[in-house]
């Protein structure tokens, strides 16, 4: 093609050979970092599902214990955490428990604040170490009065002084708690259960 007889392409042609390659240049790195941007958030999100995935169907420790290595650093990691926490106590394996509930206490996931606490001094009473289980329960109790944690931690103190060796201290706890607690059917029974449990350690 002549130029000559073209003259309005002269300044496209002109500008080709300037900047024209420098800016495909330009324009070809945007669109990998925007192509990366995007895989990335998908990858993200497949992560996020899969996390979930393992939330509902982990049920062994084994599988638990392979999902929190798996989605460790991720938003799932601390549910998972707990999770394999419970699995870990309800086997009997309560140091291992224990050292779960320590570590999320630090840093618990969003909406989870009060379980590794109470863990904590389910541990310790299961352990066998009474005074330390009852003061985490009691401060608990003292600084959590609207949580629904607040009777199991309350019920679990008793039970730490009666294993302690303070019976009286600890029906003293629970009669009051049931007098605080006689408009609640459910807490009622609870108590009354925990009561009768502390009457026969003390026999």
């Amino acid at each position: 093609m002549n130029l000559k007889n073209n003259p309005e392409l002269i300044p496209l042609v002109e500008w080709w050979e300037k900047d024209g390659k420098q800016t495909l240049v330009l324009l070809a790195v945007v669109a990998i970092a925007v192509g990366g941007w995007y895989g990335w958030k998908g990858y993200r999100e497949s992560v996020r599902q899969a996390a979930a995935a393992s939330l509902v169907n982990s049920h062994t420790i084994e599988e638990l214990e392979e999902s929190v290595s798996r989605f460790s650093g991720h938003a799932q990691e601390g549910v998972l955490r707990i999770r394999l926490a419970k699995g870990y106590y309800d086997e009997g394996r309560y140091q291992e428990a224990l050292d779960q509930y320590e570590a999320l206490s630090a840093n618990p996931p969003d909406g989870f604040a009060d379980i590794p606490v109470v863990g904590k001094a389910q541990c310790l009473e299961a352990l066998g170490r009474f005074a330390d289980a009852a003061a985490a329960f009691d401060a608990f109790a003292e600084a959590n009065t609207n949580s629904f944690l607040l009777l199991t931690a309350q019920l679990g103190a008793a039970r730490c002084y009666a294993q302690g060796g303070d019976e009286k201290k600890a029906l003293a706890r629970l009669d009051a708690l049931k007098s605080s607690r006689k408009d609640d059917e459910m807490a009622t029974a609870r108590i009354e259960a925990t009561i009768t449990t502390v009457r026969r350690h003390k026999k």
